[in-house]
């Protein structure tokens, strides 16, 4: 995945412009590498699906 489109991808969760958005085991990597970056990290929350996929949200509220 390139920067770019995982940045573009995590705007449009902050904004609500995406409610969810569902990455791949694959690319799981390369996606958080760029998340865990963010000042905000804190309040995306990402729901294991079967299967090694991830269900990434953003919360108003940060997880602890």
């Amino acid at each position: 995945m390139q920067e770019h489109y995982v940045k573009d991808i995590l705007e449009k969760l902050k904004s609500g412009e995406l409610s969810e958005y569902y990455v791949k085991k694959e690319e799981f990597m390369d996606f958080r590498q760029f998340l865990v970056k963010r000042d905000d990290f804190k309040h995306f929350r990402g729901i294991g699906q079967r299967g090694g996929d991830v269900l990434y949200q953003y919360l108003e509220e940060p997880r602890s």
